[in-house]
Order: structure tokens, then C-alpha cells, then sequence
């Protein structure tokens, strides 16, 4: 018989030792003889409630009882009644005597009377969390008496518990029974365990065992009453005692006051059915039951009213208990988002939420939903998630970011939209510090140099700019193939002058990282031409660059001449207190599609400072009544001759072929420098710089001084010529070239070996007056004007007589001369 009853009860193992569960310590309260334990699951550690009745022998009438309840928990589900997870029935000895306990485990809850004195809440707040969970108790006792027609018989404070969401549920199903009053035959008790009821929750026609009024009055009779018994515990603070203490109304809120007479009313058949008081209770029409309300039938509802609930939803939270925001909405908000039930402007309200909870709680409630939402395609969403990104980047482990987050983000890179590629991008500087190496300079970079030839003009800046940001993180061999190439090369010659104003401000930024001979040869040659910029702007910053680079190889020569060697051959530090501030450009782009998705965006939202900033150096910015400018960005460099060694990585255009579909010439003598990114270990001394250097160590004769005007018959000996002097026709017999005049041409020029070839580009930097041809280079257009008299220049074929292969974002537009 005893086998049989376990079955019953449905354990899942034979006694206490198959019980999964760890019982831990018990609750000062519990309905009837249970007991209350905290528990916990020794598979994962998950927490649990474990409830124990213990009896004399298997047919102790509490131990029939308890069987009989966790029956009905097993069969019985609902929202708002106990979760039943696991059961079972042991026998210990105990003496002489066996000792029979029944133990069921069930989510982890707390009983409703310590959950009320820990929560410790006030005032409007707590009638509103009282509200909320008399709504769901009414709900669970609508859904036994009116679906199920079943009878609870014992609905109190003692058999409500409080979830870890502070949801309130409806346990003690022990004296549950079938409603049988459309039976005439029966005629015995209809509460078989009628007797675990206590007296002074006993309706009068319960306490008379009249059986036959009971089943004659509605189903929800005896739970209406028991009802009643809840709302006078719950706002008296007090157990109910005698069953007179029910007349004492002074402590029942107004607008529930004659719902709660109905629900005591001495004839059963007007006893209000709880179904009634969540229709018609003017009670339950507050902010926090609206609200819950709404999200748990969000499905139902359409864009418009999500939208506008979502708009309002972080000023609602602000006016409910932080608590019932904290340990409900916020997970129901959390829920929404990862199934997509919620739109867009949910996240900020999601993030507003959160941004209370301590670092522990936020990693665990608010991050995993952020980490999933990355993989969203909705538009609106990956908009809110990058532009709120600074909430939140800290908190994301370096792990995280590098495996899940990234890869999802690299897909804004490519996004139609310039307003995402523009948000993604400035997402980087909080994700770009949490990458690997590999991933910065395998993909990271790749598409930064595809962002430094965009069409959009702030785009470019911004590039720029994240660049001088992020110098720190990458390591040495990738700074020296990208830093000075991407600057000078890119945006020192971009035709948006914030974007060459954001390249010098990079340069003075990034100055530690770069050794005297690149800042002689390569930064300070750049920098200058831009002194006599159009943009004021430009020239003021280009001016301080100046000054600050010339006092770095000061520095140096002062070290050299100490003789101070260790100090000289390695790089140079910046000058204390000269890094420069590095922020946004301010960007006039606006996100194309429906209203939920446009944004603005604020040019210091997203702005973090270097290591302090330049005295008089201002953001760069962009206004927003500049036309966008299409930068073709060509970055071919001059060929220098067959017989000179290729350009090293630190004396190339770092941004190149990065697999955007375009393959470069591979025989070119020159490259991008960025179609190859890996860290470098220790790069060595680029070919042409050791030539530069022999030549610097022979004597350099003096040049002849010119008489007149006119120009030298070849200025094959002069390479500067065309790009920083006066620009002079190119001759077509360059190619044939023999060897004896390119010793000449080296030993008239010693610099032309490695002075920065000059990239070819289909747009000008500054308006003049004359024009050369399509070949003529970027900085002819900056440097001196086109010659007043003379021929037009003739186009000029590569060192080794063929075509260059386009490179990433360069075009070849046809432009007309206007040379005289």
C-alpha cells in the first residue's frame, strides 16, 4: 500500500538519498505542517524551495492531505500558481518509531509575509505592489473556481508565496477539491480536508458543514471569503485571528473598500466572483498593473502602441518601486527584446533600468541580452545598441566582444546606410580596445581603410580621427605600416578639409610612436605644404604640428650631439601635456527608413580624449551646409626608376588592396602596405631609406643659380620639381631612361629616392586658377600654381612601362586642363 501511495505522489526516486536537491535552512513561516526549506539543485547549484510534511506513519491524515496537495500542484498550472518541479516520500527512523516525510520541490519563492517586512515599501508605492499582487492571486483563484471548478478552501497570507520576479503565487493545495454541487447524489463533505482549515478563515456555512448551502452557492463562494481573509492580513499587517476582526475596515483603501464587503458578504450567492474585481476593481487601475499588463500581452499589440509604451516606459520606471522595476519589468523587458516582441526604443529603457543594479546583477540580467541582441537584423535595434554603446562597452569582457560581439558589428562597416557605417565606426572606440590582435589587424583594419576612401566626408574625418584614438592598441609593427601611411598619405590630402585638419591633429596625437627619420622625411614634408591650406582652420593646426614636430627632431639632434645614443636611436616621446584631444567630427548624416529608426547623433557623444590635449586645438567639425564631397583618394606612388629598390612598408600608403575585389598589379614596384596586415616583430630599415642615407653622407653639390625663367632642359634630376616647385612637363622618354642618367639624377637629387611619392587623385584639395593634367599628383594643387606659360604636360607611363591597377577607393575621372 505504502509503494502504491509513493506512486501516487509521483517521486522521482525512492527516498531522501535520490533527492537532486541540497535542503538547506528553513523559513520562519509555512502553510499548515509543512515546512518551508531554501534549497538548491546538485546538478547546477540553481536555488529551489523544498516543502516537507512529516507524519507518524503513512496514514497519518496530514500525510493523506499533504498527498492529496502535491497531486493537485502536479496537474494543476497557471501563471499565478506554484511551480511544482520534483517530489518525493521517505521513511527515517526515528528511535523505535519510522518517521514518513513527503517532500515537494518547487521554484525557488518566499513566503508573502517575510517578503513584505524585506521589501520595507510605502505609501503609494506599496498599495500599488499590493495591487498588483491581489490582481494575481484574484487571477489564480478565478482560473480554479470559474475554469477548473475546483475549490481552493484556504486562499490566506500563509498560502501565498513571492517568487525571486516578486511575483505573488497561490500555493497549500491540500484541502483542494472538486466543486460537486451539480451532483445531486452526493451528500457527504465536499472538502474531504476541510478540517486543516482554521477556524477563523471559515466562512459560516463552512463552519456549520452545511453541505448542502455549499453546494447550492456558486463555485467561488468559500474563496471569495478566503479572499477577503487575504486583503485584511495583507493591508493590517496582522494574521487574522477571530473571524469579527474582518468588520475593522479602517485600514482597507477606499477605492477597494466595497469590493472587500462583497467578498464578505453572510449570503454566498453575492459574494463577489473574483473574475468581477479584475474587470470592474477601480483598485487595480494603477501605473505598475497597467504596465505589467501591457508587456505580458505584447504580442498582442501593434507598432504604434509599443512604440509609444516603450517612448514612455523609462519615465513610468522612474515613479515604481525600484525593487518591482529591478526584479520584474527589467527581466520582462529583457524577455521581450531577445524574442523579438519589443521594437527599438525599448533599449533604452532596458539600459535605463539596469544602469541601477550593481555590476554583478547588470553582467547577469542586462548583458546577456545586449550579447544577443547583436545578432538582431533589425535595423532600429543595431542603431540603438551602437549609439547607447557607452552604457554598456565597459562592462563587456574582452572574450565577449573579440568571439560574439564584433563579428556582428563589422557587418555596419558595409551597411548601405552611412548613418550606421558612421555609428559604427565611433562604436570602435570603446570595442576596439577589447579585440585581439589578430582581429584588429586582419579585419578591424581592413575595413577602417575601406571607411578612409568613403564617399561621405565625415566618414573619412571619423576614420581618422578613431584611428589617432586606437594608435595605442595596436602594436609596433602594425603603428609603423599604418600610422604615417593613413594620415599623410589619405587624409592629409583628402579634398574635406576637416579631414586633413583631423590628420594633422592624428599626427601631433600619435607623435610618441614615430622615430626622427619619419617625422623629417615623411611627417614634417607632409605637413608643411599645409600651411598655406585654404581652410584657416587647417593652416593653424598645421602650423602647431609644425612647431611640435621640429621641436621632437630638436630633441633628437640635441641627444645625438650629447652623445647620448640609447635615447637617440629609439622613438621620440611626445612633448608632456601635447597630445592631442581627438573627438568626433560632427556629423550631418541621418539614417534613411521609418521614423523609429532616425536618430540623431551628438558630435561629444562618443568623444574620448588621448593623454591631454593641445593648447588652442579645437575638435574637428564638420558644418553641416558642406556639401559632400566624393574623394577618389588615388594612391599610386611615382615610380622612382627600375634600378631603385621597391618602397618599405614604413615608406608606402598603408591602405591598399584589402579584399574589396580589387587585385593590384603584384609586379608594381610600390603597394598599399595594408593588404597584408600582421604584427611585424621588429621591421627592418626600408631599402630606400639606406640609399637616402649613403647619399646624405657624400658631399652635396651646390645647384646652379637660375638666370632666368626658363626651364632646365630634363628634370629628370629633379623629381621635386613637378610637385613642390614650379610643376614642368613630363617627358614621355622616361622609360628609356639608361642607367647612366639615373646615377646622375640620384647624385643632382639625393632626396628624390625617398621622398613620398605623390598619390594621383581626380580631385583638388584648393581652387586655382590653372589645372594640369590627369596625372598630375594631389599636391600640385596645394603647393605652387600651374606655370602661366609653357606647354601642357604630357602623360607619363609607370617606371615599368604599364598601367597602374587601381587601388581601394581610387578613381580615374578625366579632367581637362586649363594650363595656358
Amino acid at each position: 500500500m505504502l509503494k502504491f501511495l509513493k506512486g501516487v505522489v509521483a517521486g522521482s526516486g525512492a527516498g531522501l538519498k535520490d533527492l537532486p536537491y541540497n535542503i538547506g535552512e528553513p523559513y520562519s513561516s509555512a502553510w499548515g505542517s509543512w515546512v518551508h526549506h531554501r534549497g538548491t539543485s546538485k546538478d547546477d547549484g540553481a536555488p529551489v524551495s523544498i516543502f516537507s510534511l512529516s507524519g507518524s506513519n503513512a496514514n497519518d491524515g496530514h500525510l493523506v492531505a499533504g498527498r492529496n496537495g502535491v497531486k493537485r500542484l502536479r496537474t494543476v498550472r497557471h501563471p499565478n500558481i506554484l511551480s511544482f518541479l520534483h517530489s518525493t516520500e521517505a521513511e527515517t527512523l526515528d528511535g523505535n518509531s519510522t518517521k514518513v516525510t513527503i517532500y515537494i520541490v518547487t521554484e525557488p519563492v518566499m513566503p508573502l509575509a517575510e517578503k513584505i517586512k524585506e521589501l520595507g515599501l510605502e505609501g503609494s508605492q506599496r498599495d500599488e505592489y499590493y495591487a498588483w499582487g491581489l490582481h494575481r492571486i484574484a487571477k489564480a483563484v478565478s482560473f480554479l473556481n470559474n475554469d477548473c471548478k475546483l475549490v481552493h478552501g484556504n486562499v490566506c497570507m500563509a498560502s501565498v508565496v513571492v517568487t525571486q520576479t516578486l511575483d505573488w503565487k497561490l500555493h497549500a493545495f491540500d484541502v483542494l477539491s472538486e466543486f460537486d454541487g451539480n451532483n445531486e447524489a452526493s451528500t457527504g463533505p465536499m472538502l474531504q480536508y476541510e478540517w486543516l482549515i482554521g477556524s477563523q478563515y471559515k466562512p459560516m456555512e463552512l463552519s456549520k458543514s452545511d453541505w448542502s448551502a455549499i453546494r447550492k452557492s456558486p463555485p467561488w463562494a468559500i474563496d471569495s471569503w478566503g479572499l477577503g481573509c487575504l486583503i485584511y492580513e495583507l493591508f493590517s499587517g496582522l494574521k487574522l485571528s477571530r473571524t469579527e476582526e474582518l468588520r475593522n475596515t479602517a485600514s482597507i483603501p477606499k477605492s477597494l473598500l466595497q469590493d472587500y464587503q462583497r467578498l464578505l458578504s453572510s449570503m454566498p450567492s453575492r459574494r463577489l466572483n473574483s473574475s468581477k474585481i479584475l474587470e470592474n476593481s477601480e483598485y487595480f487601475q494603477n501605473k505598475l498593473v497597467e504596465t505589467i499588463q501591457f508587456m505580458e500581452i505584447l504580442n498582442l499589440k501593434d507598432s504604434v502602441e509599443k512604440d509609444n509604451f516603450f517612448r514612455k516606459l523609462p519615465n513610468i520606471a522612474d515613479q515604481l518601486p525600484l525593487q518591482i522595476v529591478q526584479k520584474k519589468l527589467l527581466p520582462l523587458l529583457a524577455s521581450a527584446l531577445e524574442f523579438g516582441s519589443a521594437t527599438a526604443p525599448a533599449l533604452t529603457a532596458l539600459l535605463k533600468m539596469g544602469s541601477c543594479l550593481s555590476a554583478e546583477e547588470y553582467g547577469l540580467k542586462v548583458l546577456p541580452t545586449i550579447v544577443k541582441l547583436f545578432a538582431s537584423n533589425d535595423r532600429a535595434i543595431r542603431v540603438g545598441l551602437l549609439q547607447h554603446i557607452e552604457q554598456y562597452g565597459e562592462s563587456l569582457s574582452a572574450q565577449i566582444v573579440d568571439e560574439q560581439v564584433y563579428p556582428h558589428v563589422a557587418n555596419g562597416f558595409s551597411d548601405t546606410s552611412a548613418f550606421l557605417r558612421e555609428l559604427t565606426l565611433k562604436s570602435m572606440l570603446v570595442l576596439a580596445p577589447k579585440l585581439s590582435q589578430r582581429t584588429i589587424a586582419g579585419s578591424l583594419l581592413k575595413f577602417l581603410s575601406k571607411l578612409q576612401v568613403d564617399e561621405e566626408p565625415a566618414i573619412r574625418t571619423n576614420t581618422t580621427i578613431l584611428l589617432g584614438n586606437i594608435a595605442s592598441h595596436l602594436n609596433d609593427g602594425t603603428r609603423k605600416r599604418v600610422l604615417i601611411n593613413a594620415f599623410t598619405v589619405r587624409a592629409l590630402r583628402d579634398t574635406f578639409s576637416p579631414a586633413r585638419g583631423a590628420g594633422i591633429m592624428a599626427l601631433s596625437a600619435t607623435s610618441s610612436y614615430y622615430d626622427a627619420t619619419e617625422i623629417a622625411t615623411r611627417i614634417l614634408p607632409n605637413v608643411v605644404v599645409l600651411t598655406i591650406d585654404p581652410d584657416s582652420d587647417v593652416r593653424s593646426k598645421a602650423f602647431e604640428a609644425v612647431e611640435q614636430f621640429l621641436h621632437l627632431v630638436k630633441q633628437y639632434h640635441e641627444k645625438t650631439t650629447s652623445g647620448d645614443a640609447t635615447s637617440a636611436g629609439i622613438g621620440i616621446s611626445s612633448i608632456p601635456g601635447n597630445a592631442s584631444l581627438l573627438g568626433w567630427a560632427m556629423s550631418s548624416l541621418t539614417l534613411k527608413g521609418k521614423p523609429s529608426e532616425q536618430s540623431s547623433i551628438t558630435s561629444s557623444s562618443t568623444t574620448a580624449p588621448l593623454a591631454s590635449a593641445i593648447s588652442n586645438t579645437s575638435s574637428v567639425t564638420n558644418d553641416a551646409s558642406i556639401t559632400p564631397v566624393r574623394v577618389t583618394s588615388r594612391t599610386d606612388l611615382t615610380d622612382l626608376g627600375d634600378e631603385l629598390p621597391p618602397p618599405s612598408p614604413t615608406s608606402t600608403d598603408g591602405w591598399g588592396e584589402l579584399e574589396n575585389g580589387i587585385n593590384g598589379d603584384l609586379e608594381s614596384d610600390t603597394k598599399d602596405g595594408w593588404d597584408d596586415i600582421e604584427p611585424l616583430e621588429d621591421p627592418k630599415q626600408s631599402a630606400a631609406l639606406a640609399n637616402i642615407q649613403a647619399a646624405q653622407k657624400r658631399p652635396v653639390s651646390l645647384p646652379k643659380p637660375q638666370v632666368s625663367n626658363s626651364r632646365p632642359k630634363s628634370t629628370d634630376g629633379d623629381l621635386w620639381g613637378s610637385s613642390v616647385a614650379d610643376p614642368a612637363p613630363k617627358s614621355t622618354s622616361r622609360n628609356s631612361n639608361s642607367k647612366t642618367s639615373r646615377v646622375v639624377e640620384e647624385e643632382d637629387d639625393p632626396w628624390g629616392a625617398i621622398a613620398a611619392p605623390v598619390p594621383k587623385s581626380s580631385s583638388k584639395a584648393m581652387n586655382l586658377k590653372g589645372s594640369g593634367s590627369a596625372d598630375d599628383d594631389l599636391w600640385a594643387s596645394i603647393a605652387a600654381p600651374a606655370p602661366t606659360a609653357g606647354h601642357k604636360p604630357s602623360s607619363v607611363g609607370r617606371g615599368r612601362g604599364k598601367a597602374a591597377a587601381p587601388r581601394l577607393g581610387a578613381q580615374r575621372i578625366n579632367r581637362t586642363s586649363s594650363g595656358v
